[in-house]
């Protein structure tokens, strides 16, 4: 598969990138595109591009499967994030994690900041980190303001696990991956996470890994 010119246009190079067919590939950690940071959108792509882009998005992190991708996942250097979650999980977790289904949502040039100063950690993974899971400890409230993929304004709180979902994809279009901000001695394969750790809260694993929760 060939791998757009960086030297290109952007909108040129996400027509490439799509015309190589779905879904995207997932850039793995490592890759200096996921450490950069991502511009803002600013009609770099005219609307039926940007909706392509948007379609593809949702493609990959389904096939994937995630509850998130980010457009620097893919390579593309744009803050742009889809977010989806039907929560497919049994209810005690539902209710510990307040991990409320979320349908199918655009973010774009998204910011958050903290409501109030509650925590919560859990464990965390992310599709550009295949195969780990870390405890990461995050604002239980965020306020996300931003714009949709048609320039519709958002301004809404969100909490529980929709509050990590936003906070993890929008740290992806800053540069951050989840595993700066984890606890370091958490760090699970996501063996070790179904054999060990797969408890609606990470308690047990703080004790027998040694690190603490907040």
């Amino acid at each position: 598969m060939g791998t757009p010119d960086d030297r290109a246009p952007l909108a040129e190079r996400v027509g490439q990138l799509l015309d190589e067919g779905l879904p995207l590939t997932i850039v793995a950690a490592g890759d200096p595109v996921l450490r950069r940071g991502a511009e803002p959108f600013d009609g770099q792509l005219e609307p039926a591009l940007l909706a392509r882009f948007v379609e593809a998005l949702r493609i990959t992190m389904r096939a994937a499967p995630g509850v998130g991708l980010a457009a620097p996942q893919v390579g593309v250097e744009l803050r742009i994030a889809v977010i989806e979650d039907p929560a497919p999980v049994p209810e005690e977790v539902r209710r510990v994690r307040g991990r409320a289904p979320q349908s199918f949502r655009v973010l774009v040039n998204p910011s958050y900041e903290p409501v109030g100063a509650t925590r919560a950690a859990f464990f965390e993974g992310c599709l550009s980190v295949p195969g780990w899971q870390a405890v990461v400890a995050r604002p239980a409230e965020v306020r996300l303001t931003g714009q949709d993929e048609h320039g519709r304004a958002l301004d809404e709180v969100f909490s529980g696990w929709p509050a990590r979902i936003v906070q993890h994809e929008t740290d992806h279009l800053d540069g951050v991956l989840y595993l700066d901000r984890a606890e370091s001695r958490s760090l699970s394969s996501n063996q070790a996470m179904a054999e060990r750790w797969a408890q609606p809260t990470p308690e047990e694993a703080a004790r027998a890994l040694g690190f603490e929760l907040p």
